[in-house]
């Protein structure tokens, strides 16, 4: 369906979202769907609590990406207040408490990733930290104003509560359901918000804003929530062997961040397309129809359109053509583009075992990993499968001036001497 804003006939973003997967909850659909056919402000919140978002975090920023793109008006809400409580949702134990500056750091790094995807240019979008408000309220005072409108008994009764009260719930994360709700009310009272989004874990936190909002104010907001999603295979979104696949290049590299992507497995591409890229719904379902070898050809287009939003065409370009002469029928260790390290001449003259040089270039975590990959004929030297963990490697064995590790099907990094 059509809705019309700012004098446009534009597709309802409830549609789209729904369409393409991202609703889990939703207050009321019929008057969420009216709200959106009007141009709306929108808010979701992201508390500051590393200084990078990760895979996981990209569903709630695609969010805010389709509400920006017909015409809405997104928040994007640093919770540097709310991050010097912890959200006890999706935990089983207490975050740790992190300082004040730690928050300030990450909070600014954030920033600067969001801006990536969001246009904060006049009017388009906000971005607000809740610290600016949180941090100034008067204890007794918010419990007089705020805290009465609260049922302890119903706030028990939802999940992120329910699922910690067995292995203990402190009372400081108590109060996060609190000043949650406090925000909703203040960027309605401040920016005329109407509806807040968020993971599905957040479902209870959005309701107490609604609800308080209604107290305050007599007025009717909005909450949408998204599904907590978990790959085909059972790993939770944004996690690998290696860890956290995160948006900051520094952390991981648009190539590694290209692989994830082209290495989802089968049943989950077409799924990640809808979430995760902007293509057309109409191209996507052309590539979800794609089958047997031929469906690397939707792989590809999810990582290169994954990679392009998060690091732009360049970036994307690099790692499409590095993985391409890696993963292709001519790849060879001759490749510009590979994702590499550097050693010293002196010390690979001299030789290095392999399963050492495997640590060293980060293939393997640990010497006990290597020496294991190794043994298990996981490890390649410029495409040759390596024979012994301690197989010596020396500027003798180089290939146009460079070494290409392999470790497994799909794991490569190339090896240059200073």
């Amino acid at each position: 369906m059509k809705g019309a804003f700012q004098g446009i006939n534009v597709e309802n973003v409830l549609d789209i979202f729904e369409e393409r997967g991202f609703v889990e909850q939703v207050t009321d659909r019929s008057l969420v769907f009216s709200l959106l056919e009007g141009r709306t402000t929108c808010y979701i919140g992201f508390d500051p609590t590393a200084k990078s978002f990760h895979a996981g975090s990209l569903l709630p920023i695609m969010a805010l990406v389709h509400m920006q793109r017909v015409g809405h008006r997104p928040i994007a809400v640093i919770g540097g207040g709310t991050a010097l409580v912890g959200d006890p949702s999706g935990k089983t134990e207490m975050r740790p408490i992190i300082t004040r500056e730690e928050i300030r750091e990450n909070a600014a790094c954030l920033k600067k990733q969001l801006a990536r995807f969001i246009d904060f240019g006049e009017d388009q979008a906000l971005m607000v930290d809740n610290a600016d408000w949180l941090t100034r309220l008067n204890y007794i005072d918010f419990l007089r104003d705020i805290g009465r409108h609260f049922s302890v008994n119903r706030m028990l009764s939802a999940e992120s509560y329910k699922a910690r009260l067995e292995t203990g719930l402190s009372f400081i994360e108590f109060n996060y359901m609190l000043l949650q709700a406090y925000d909703f009310w203040h960027l309605f009272k401040t920016y005329d918000c109407r509806l807040q989004m968020g993971g599905n874990d957040q479902w209870g936190n959005i309701l107490a804003g609604a609800d308080l909002t209604r107290r305050l104010e007599g007025e009717i907001i909005h909450g949408l929530t998204f599904p907590l999603l978990t790959t085909a295979s059972g790993i939770k979104m944004g996690k690998t062997h290696k860890g956290a696949i995160w948006l900051d290049p520094e952390l991981t590299s648009p190539y590694e961040y290209y692989q994830y992507w082209i290495n989802q497995d089968d049943p989950d591409v077409g799924r990640f397309l809808s979430l995760f890229t902007l293509l057309p719904m109409d191209e996507i379902h052309g590539l979800r129809g794609l089958e047997g070898s031929d469906i690397r050809k939707a792989k590809e287009v999810l990582a290169y359109e994954a990679t392009r939003l998060c690091h732009g065409k360049e970036a994307a370009d690099q790692a499409q053509k590095a993985s391409r002469e890696l993963f292709g029928p001519d790849s060879s260790a001759s490749s510009e583009s590979a994702p590499g390290c550097r050693i010293s001449r002196a010390r690979l003259e001299s030789g290095i075992p392999s399963y050492i040089l495997f640590e060293d270039t980060g293939l393997c975590k640990t010497k006990g990993e290597a020496r294991r990959l190794i043994a298990q004929g996981g490890g390649y030297l410029n495409g040759k499968k390596i024979k012994t963990f301690d197989q010596v490697v020396s500027t003798e064995d180089m290939e146009d001036h460079s070494l290409l590790l392999r470790a497994g099907k799909k794991r490569y990094i190339k090896v240059m001497v200073d």
